[in-house]
Parts: C-alpha cells; structure tokens; sequence
C-alpha cells in the first residue's frame, strides 16, 4: 500500500473503484442526482455513472447550484463515495458539507498535488481518509 499526503475539504473516509478524468464536471446540468450518471453531453465520460466510487478530476466546473446537485446525490446515495481534486473547488465543498449537516451522510472530499493526481493514473482502487488535521490517499 501507498499512501500519498492530501489537504482535507469535508472530513470523512471512502473507499472504492478509482474513477479519473482530465476534465472538470459540472454537477449542475452535467450530473442525474437520481442515476449517478454524468449527463454532459460535451464530458468525455458521458454516460458512465460514478455512484459508489472514488472521483478524481482537476476541480469542478460551472455553477453555485452545482453543490445542491451533489448534496442530492449524497442524499440518495447516487453521488462519488469520495472526491479526490487537484485544485481546491468551495462549490464541491459546500455540497459535500451540505449534505453531512442535513443528511448524516458523508463525502469526503480532498486535494492533493498534480503529481498525486499523475500517479493515482495508474490505481484502479483507492481509498480516502480526511480529518482535520491529516488527510491522505491510499492505493492498495
């Protein structure tokens, strides 16, 4: 096991299938809250769905109403089980936060340096661990 170091947004811990992109999502309009599937037609990974695994991508994209998109995906169990960022994104924060605080339910989401993000490339399985004073990923 690897364990490279991560700066915490939203505390939690997740584990699951990798899923990477070079392209920022948008959760408002890009993302079903009640399918878990990217529905940007412009995102390379249109059609796939990312309910239940560990999310990695540059930041987020687009709009403020992108973090109650999360927060519902959070809610009905359909959203990342974890968020791995490159560069530090309030609106995917604000949703992750969002929905521990009304629903119990966590996502936790962190960000780690742009060589981290080159190495996770090559992991098909990580895992997150963010508190508040140490976060890091782990690959098995």
């Amino acid at each position: 096991m690897i364990a490279f170091p991560a700066r915490t947004l939203v505390e939690g811990s997740a584990e699951g299938l990798l899923t990477l992109w070079s392209v920022p999502l948008s959760f408002w309009g890009g993302y079903d809250s009640r399918t878990g599937q990217v529905i940007d037609r412009s995102h390379p990974a249109f059609g796939s769905e990312v309910a239940g695994r560990i999310l990695a991508m540059p930041s987020g994209r687009g709009s403020s109403s992108a973090s109650s998109v999360l927060a519902e995906a959070i809610r009905y169990g359909t959203a990342p089980a974890g968020i791995i960022l490159s560069q530090p994104d309030p609106i995917i924060t604000v949703g992750a936060i969002v929905a521990a605080r009304l629903y119990g339910k966590a996502c936790p989401v962190v960000v780690c340096e742009a060589d981290v993000m080159a190495r996770l490339a090559a992991e098909s399985h990580v895992s997150i661990a963010a508190g508040l004073d140490v976060a890091q990923i782990r690959t098995r």
